[in-house]
């Protein structure tokens, strides 16, 4: 099953023309799920397992693979479903996320499929803020959902949103006599929620959008109305999967359209890869970091907030 992953950093092209590889599996039921290939390092049938005390019920246990100890999380039980009964007939997904190395226990996996965010669609609002859905798709008339993976891993081994004391009372006093705008966009809940607590705390207003097509539609709509974007907003930041538009092409999109083709932007991503700073620059995005850390993260963006403010002086 690992031979499904293997050349995955030779797949960069799809990055940047809006397109992806899902890898399919199961939970226990005929339903299928995706998860992003490039957030995938190997899918492998599940190893032997040690169990851990006193650990969160979704975490079965940790195995040794590849030289390193790896928690194991029961993604159906993640999700509020059953637990995968039969391990010896399951698989394990290794991802990485938010700077960390995890397995996701699966029932099955099924195939990688190659399709476009522009097909990946937000999840019904129906659904609801408490859905652990972060998208849907269809292949072969089949309704595939996208898991919202930051949440599972956020109420299993808990977030963090608290700035550094040092970092609020120094980029606070900065902020406070005119607290700058940025515009957020990102299909996890957790994560804008991550973003929008961390930037309260130093002293920077957000406004919040879902994805990459709603980021760019409010762009372009206070553009519209006769706003100065550069000058409404500090800067864009923007996660890199999102449902109908992704990161980088929401970000070659800006650049696109002279009215806000010079809006600062930061990409901020749980996927990791030394190819996400050469498209930052391929794209034409200011800065990439991985997702979370609320220092980084407020440093980053503080650090964008300065330049914009000394371009933003009469000459």
């Amino acid at each position: 099953m690992a031979s499904m992953i293997d050349g995955v950093d030779q797949r960069t092209q799809l990055v940047g023309q809006n397109r992806l590889e899902l890898l399919l599996f199961t939970l226990g039921t005929d339903q299928l799920y995706g998860i992003n290939v490039f957030k995938v390092k190997e899918a492998i049938p599940c190893p032997r397992l040690t169990r851990l005390p006193h650990s969160h019920p979704v975490v079965r246990g940790a195995a040794h693979i590849r030289g390193m100890t790896i928690s194991i999380f029961d993604l159906a039980m993640g999700i509020g479903g059953r637990p995968v009964e039969d391990l010896s007939k399951s698989f394990v997904i290794i991802t990485e996320y938010n700077r960390s190395v995890q397995g996701f226990l699966v029932s099955g996996i099924d195939r990688i499929i190659n399709t476009t965010w522009s097909d990946i669609m937000p999840p019904p609002k129906a659904a609801g803020d408490n859905t652990y859905m972060t998208a849907i798709t269809k292949f072969d008339g089949a309704l595939v959902e996208i898991i919202d993976v930051e949440k599972v891993m956020a109420e299993v081994v808990g977030s963090n949103e608290t700035v550094s004391d040092e970092l609020v009372e120094d980029y606070a006093s900065q902020n406070a006599e005119s607290p700058p705008h940025i515009l957020v966009a990102d299909d996890s809940s957790v994560a804008r929620k991550q973003v929008e607590r961390s930037m309260e705390q130093i002293g920077i207003k957000t406004t919040i959008v879902r994805d990459g097509k709603e980021a760019l539609d409010q762009l372009i709509s206070w553009a519209d109305s006769g706003i100065d974007v550069s000058k409404h907003i500090s800067l864009l930041v923007s996660d890199i999967e999102m449902p109908e538009m992704d990161g980088y092409t929401l970000t070659t999109e800006i650049r696109k359209d002279p009215r806000i083709a010079g809006i600062k932007i930061l990409l901020h991503s749980s996927m990791s890869g030394t190819f996400n700073n050469n498209m930052v620059e391929k794209v034409g995005a200011d800065k990439f970091i991985p997702k979370f850390s609320p220092d980084d993260l407020a440093n980053t963006v503080q650090q964008l907030v300065a330049e914009w403010k000394t371009e933003q002086m009469p000459d």
